[in-house]
């Protein structure tokens, strides 16, 4: 059986079906940062824990849903751009 894919279809390989590979590094390497963080501030395991899915929780969502399938990395660098130059925007 052939599969005829169109010249312009963009074709991404995901984790999972759902989640591209960047973005789950992206959330590893945010992960281990608030982890350890909070692994060095609290002692208590209830407060590591309610404090890393304060922190890490809705990152996380943010980036399985995210806006329209978009990659997380290239949204918080457009709110980054956006946050520092807002001018740019505005004229255009």
């Amino acid at each position: 059986m052939k599969y005829i894919f169109p010249t312009n279809y963009n074709f991404k390989n995901k984790l999972f079906g759902f989640i591209d590979y960047p973005t789950a590094i992206f959330n590893i390497i945010y992960f281990l940062f608030v982890f350890s963080l909070f692994n060095l501030i609290f002692k208590q395991v209830n407060l590591k824990i309610i404090f890393i899915v304060i922190f890490y929780f809705p990152m996380f969502l943010f980036s399985i849903i995210g806006f329209n399938h978009e990659n997380i990395l290239y949204s918080l660098f457009y709110i980054i751009k956006y946050l520092i130059k807002p001018k740019i925007y505005l004229y255009k």
